[in-house]
């Protein structure tokens, strides 16, 4: 039987909880709803691993967010990481698994008081065929998942990651440590997020 189709009235009459974040982040990604399925990527070296963290802290203000960091487990280079953006300071929203396999991390999501946010680091490692992926999303419907893709010539890596920025709400392309969102919230062409400052400047002067 067919599902019912919606009138322009009906459609116009939805709201949405949004992202009320502040003005930094909403001029670079405008205010995504808050189960808003993200794609990441980028080259390497290049601020993505360190744009994923700053995000995961901001998103620690509405939610609990699960870093599943399959790609560097809890390696000196992720601690690194965490002492650099401060991330005890939001340590009673923030949570680090390395090998939860898709049943484990499904298991994990249906406890009371379950992550909003899951982070996957990266796609590649974590081997999940695309079907499989989104049956995880649309079962978790109210959750956010933010999926981190290694890059080839400018694009995610392997068909699976392609589809996936095809379906993904929230698109980022992290270079040259800016960060531009290249999905549906785009506020306005050529703006991007600041992931930093010195590497920009360092980087610009590189081409010149």
């Amino acid at each position: 039987m067919p599902k019912r189709a919606y009138s322009p009235k009906e459609v116009l009459a939805k709201t949405y909880v949004t992202l009320q974040w502040g003005e930094e982040w909403a001029r670079a990604f405008g205010q995504p709803e808050l189960n808003s399925t993200w794609l990441i990527h980028g080259p390497s070296a290049a601020g993505k691993s360190s744009f994923v963290m700053q995000l995961a802290k901001e998103l620690c203000k509405y939610g609990t967010v699960l870093y599943m960091s399959y790609e560097e487990g809890v390696s000196q280079s992720f601690q690194k990481r965490l002492t650099r953006f401060r991330m005890k300071d939001v340590q009673g929203h923030f949570r680090i698994a390395t090998t939860d396999t898709l049943e484990e991390l499904t298991e994990r999501l249906k406890r009371a008081k379950s992550p909003k946010f899951i982070i996957i680091d990266s796609f590649q490692k974590a081997e999940w065929s695309y079907q499989d992926t989104i049956a995880l999303i649309e079962r978790f419907y109210r959750k956010c998942f933010i999926f981190i893709s290694q890059e080839d010539k400018g694009e995610p890596m392997g068909k699976p990651a392609k589809r996936l920025k095809y379906y993904a709400g929230v698109k980022v392309r992290v270079a040259g440590y800016k960060a531009y969102c290249q999905g549906r919230f785009t506020p306005e062409a050529g703006v991007y997020y600041p992931v930093w400052e010195e590497g920009i400047l360092k980087t610009n002067n590189n081409l010149e």
